[in-house]
């Protein structure tokens, strides 16, 4: 048996490989962009040929930087973004590009199942709102306006799941990720034919593949696969799971008094129970990568993706730097603002909102005083409001945590995450590994292969979570009344949004 996992995350443009040893200790990490595709406003896909290209890459690129022979890795999972839909056709081929979770030509559809009370019947089997960008809402928009796709589908997946499929050759449906698609009865983990009527694509019953667990055996790579990413001929691969499941595990968020906070593109905010919430105070509950656990969550497309945007289209490179010298610029100049010198707002929206279903991104509040550092501060301080948006419901649910587990390419910035802990007004903790995703991916793997009996065990050894981030009282007063201005902000441009549908 060799001494390494590979874990692969798959994002909404970034690929991911990393190789972690037993111990949780991350030897290597390759990484590929993938190019997002904008037929039409509110439309984004990406070459699903592109996306397994870039997943055979980090793989071939992580053995070689790890200094590893094939024969070393004893297995590999895969995670990716929740939402979206990568469809599989008859002919074996992708049947069209795919979609990511940012996607929203589809926000008619859980508008219609709302208004006409298709939602209200079915919610105790969904146990979830329905979004624009779930497998169900996407599939509904194909049925109608794409026709030729639709009936071209042999299997449905997410991204995590196209991948194992083209690794194995083995079509399955992970149990984390169909469970928040809107195509699952998750109150009794079973796909329900007349529920899918219910919603007008029956025909989408024969092509979910049959559920499996994270933790499961489901195929070894294939003679093709070996080929173009390294691996051993064989090598098993285990079930995988949603990212933000991923993120759970691997910050060790293994009982229910733990919470943690995400902040990538989309802000996920979740605990797990061994109840779903059905009092209508959290949107999401899906099943969690540990049977027998719900993930109970409340998400939205509001988080640190906004902060990507702004560095990408209005800051100097050239002058600021890039990479790492860049992003410890802006950490200096958000720093050399303090939170009561600046009254400009920022509401996270690019990507989506948790507010007005047609919302969009705004600042509010500026004046000629205000510059550059002004600006980034009130993203930084936009994102985390949005998230505390979140976890305000979540807490309706439950007590407070002593800490939350923060993850996400937020972590990285000390200036952020003490933001976080100001504006939530709790503890948090970060861990030693950076690329989460593929370390929960790599402790699938682990129990795949029976090196640990389950996730409890394989994070007593392969988590190590970092000292904690506390308040600052003083700032935390500030953040009060600042909140319920960003707020007021925000409710206040609800009513204009709608009168300008196009």
């Amino acid at each position: 048996m060799g001494d390494y996992v590979i874990g692969l995350d798959n994002g909404g443009t970034a690929t991911k490989a990393a190789v972690f040893d037993l111990r949780g200790r991350e030897i290597a990490v390759a990484g590929k962009q993938t190019q997002v595709i904008n037929p039409r406003s509110g439309y984004t896909e990406r070459s699903m040929e592109e996306a397994w290209q870039a997943n055979c890459e980090c793989i071939r690129s992580v053995i070689e930087k790890a200094g590893i022979m094939a024969e070393d890795i004893l297995g590999i999972a895969v995670c990716g973004h929740g939402k979206g839909l990568y469809m599989w056709g008859k002919d074996d081929k992708p049947a069209y590009n795919g979609i990511i979770s940012t996607d929203s030509r589809a926000w008619k559809y859980p508008k219609k199942w709302k208004e006409t009370g298709v939602h209200k019947e079915l919610h105790d089997q969904l146990c979830q709102e329905l979004m624009a960008c779930q497998q169900v809402s996407l599939l509904a928009w194909f049925k109608d306006n794409n026709r030729k796709v639709y009936d071209n589908i042999q299997y449905i997946f997410s991204v995590k799941d196209y991948i194992r499929f083209r690794l194995t050759g083995e079509a399955y449906s992970e149990a984390t990720d169909i469970s928040g698609s809107g195509l699952m009865d998750v109150k009794n983990a079973k796909v329900d034919k007349e529920m899918l009527e219910k919603l007008g694509i029956p025909e989408t019953y024969e092509k979910i593949p049959p559920i499996k667990y994270s933790y499961d055996l489901c195929g070894k790579i294939t003679k093709e696969a070996s080929d173009m990413t390294g691996l051993l001929e064989g090598t098993p691969v285990a079930g995988g799971m949603f990212d933000i499941d991923a993120c759970a595990v691997a910050v060790n968020v293994t009982s229910s008094k733990e919470m943690c906070t995400i902040a990538g593109t989309w802000s996920i905010n979740e605990y797990i129970s061994k109840h779903p919430v059905m009092d209508g105070s959290v949107a999401m509950n899906s099943l969690f990568a540990m049977p027998g656990y719900y993930l109970v969550e409340e998400c939205s497309a509001t988080s640190s993706g906004n902060l990507e945007w702004f560095l990408k289209h209005f800051l100097n490179k050239e002058e600021m730097g890039e990479g790492k010298e860049l992003y410890e610029t802006i950490n200096k100049m958000v720093d050399s603002v303090e939170p009561e010198e600046s009254d400009v707002y920022f509401l996270p929206f690019l990507y989506g909102s948790n507010a007005h279903p047609l919302g969009k991104g705004a600042f509010v509040g500026l004046t000629t005083y205000h510059d550059t550092a002004h600006i980034i501060r009130a993203i930084y301080e936009g994102v985390a409001y949005s998230h505390k948006t979140h976890i305000d419901k979540l807490l309706l649910s439950r007590k407070p945590p002593e800490a939350i587990r923060m993850a996400g390419g937020a972590v990285n910035s000390k200036v952020w995450v003490q933001i976080f802990a100001d504006v939530l007004g709790i503890p948090i903790e970060t861990v030693e590994a950076k690329e989460l995703g593929a370390l929960g991916c790599g402790m699938a793997a682990a129990i795949a292969a029976g090196v640990y009996k389950d996730y409890i065990e394989a994070a007593e050894y392969m988590v190590h979570v970092s000292e904690r981030v506390y308040p600052n009282p003083d700032r935390q007063k500030i953040y009060q009344n600042k909140y319920k201005k960003y707020a007021a902000v925000s409710q206040a441009l609800d009513t204009v949004w709608g009168q300008f549908e196009v």
